[in-house]
């Protein structure tokens, strides 16, 4: 019974260590563009609830690992309540808050760092919550961090 316990542990441990991380393969080399996930490169990230539209833009546009980044929220009328988290959207690497700024109308602004993934494919996911039209709303997106195809 003592020898299974220690390969579960042993399993376990393996299991943590390894979690983010995928073989380098030609295969994972070869993945284009993923048309689901924003790309800062061509602009603001866009996703629409009710008669709103929410920009989102992250800088720098490759959004690496790391490293200070900037995050612009916008959108086209007054929302309330705002707060904004980012998570890793397949694997847990922790809740990281952002806290917002209002710079300008309708536009607020915030800094993060996330860290480092050895997959070389690290998507997260921004987490907007706010108030419109008196009822309160979330939305999602979705980026890949360090992102060299630009």
């Amino acid at each position: 019974m003592h020898k299974i316990i220690q390969i579960f542990i042993l399993h376990f441990f393996l299991m943590f260590l390894i979690a983010c991380d995928r073989p380098e393969t030609q295969e994972n080399k070869d993945l284009g563009i993923d048309t689901s996930l924003c790309q800062f490169s061509a602009g603001e990230c866009y996703q629409n609830v009710a008669d709103l539209k929410v920009g989102l833009l992250i800088d720098p546009v490759n959004t690496p690992s790391e490293k200070p980044l900037i995050v612009t929220l916008n959108s086209n009328q007054a929302i309330t309540n705002i707060s904004m988290r980012i998570e890793g959207r397949d694997m847990f690497m922790g809740v990281i808050p952002v806290s917002l700024s209002l710079i300008k109308d309708n536009a607020y602004q915030g800094a993060l760092i996330f860290g480092s993934c050895s997959s070389n494919y690290m998507v997260w996911r921004v987490f907007v919550s706010f108030d419109y039209q008196q009822r309160p709303r979330t939305l999602m997106f979705d980026f890949l961090a360090d992102n060299e195809k630009l």
